[in-house]
């Protein structure tokens, strides 16, 4: 039985995981986190979701409860995750990293700390998203430069991070494919006289309205057709169950920077 302790339990993803965790075979609640000071630090994690008692209190200190932990997931802010997977690689514990807002600096700190842990980390754990994301670099490749590339994403209006982590996950694949340099081809919106679209841009709008889960359009356009590729999300389970998936999966992996494509068997 693998047992997890969950960073952010009182927060929307944390408690959807911990939820969800109860009817899935294999793993089981070890320990409930939330930040310092946190008002519902010191009461059982079940009683506040709905779930009736567990025996297991939130603790605003993850030293405090990773001893009892396999695997620790964590859904919280991008600096947050930083301290955390330090405790983490120190305790020689594994751990799924669902947050996004990363900054390239801070992906290289969390690849260094990944060479002394087992770390899984990726933009969207959904198995459709990532199902997705292999299809785009399929498509690209075919497609190559005849067709032009847009992608659009939408997310509730609390969605701090703009363009979406999944978002950036599918250019950075399709930039990859065809051989482009994201940071030059990205264009994050467009207003006025611009001139005529570049072949090379790669298009990403954002839109953030009501309490949209999550959507993903991306569109291949050519001459005369064109082809659309949509993710959406109808709730936050999705996302919980492949959390819930690559935990067990990842505490039986060598140590190491995993995404989700690895979990599911996706790569070439």
């Amino acid at each position: 039985m693998v047992k997890a302790v969950v960073i952010g339990a009182a927060g929307k993803m944390g408690g959807r995981i911990i939820s969800l965790m109860s009817a899935t075979e294999g793993i089981e609640l070890a320990g409930a986190v939330e930040r310092k000071g946190h008002p519902l630090a010191g009461r059982d994690v079940g009683e506040i979701l709905g779930l009736g008692k567990t025996g297991v209190k939130i603790s605003d200190n993850l030293k405090a409860c990773i001893g009892k932990a396999d695997v620790v997931i964590d859904f919280t802010h991008h600096e947050a995750v930083l301290e955390h997977l330090k405790t983490a690689a120190s305790a020689k514990k594994a751990m799924v990293v669902g947050t996004t807002g990363f900054t390239t600096d801070e992906i290289g700190k969390i690849k260094e700390l990944a060479k002394s842990t087992r770390l899984m980390l990726a933009p969207n754990m959904s198995v459709g998203v990532n199902v997705m994301f292999k299809v785009l670099e399929n498509v690209a490749g075919i497609l190559k430069d005849e067709f032009d590339v847009e992608i659009i994403e939408a997310h509730h209006n609390l969605k701090k991070d703009s363009p979406s982590g999944t978002a950036m996950r599918m250019a950075e694949i399709i930039a990859k494919t065809l051989n482009r340099d994201l940071g030059k081809v990205g264009v994050y919106g467009r207003k006025g006289m611009i001139g005529a679209r570049t072949r090379e841009e790669i298009g990403i709008q954002t839109v953030r309205a009501g309490d949209i889960v999550g959507e993903h359009w991306v569109i291949f356009g050519g001459i005369g057709e064109r082809l659309e590729f949509i993710h959406r999300a109808h709730s936050r389970d999705n996302f919980a169950k492949g959390a819930l998936r690559a935990a067990k999966w990842i505490v039986k992996q060598k140590n190491g920077f995993y995404d989700m494509q690895d979990v599911l068997g996706l790569k070439s």
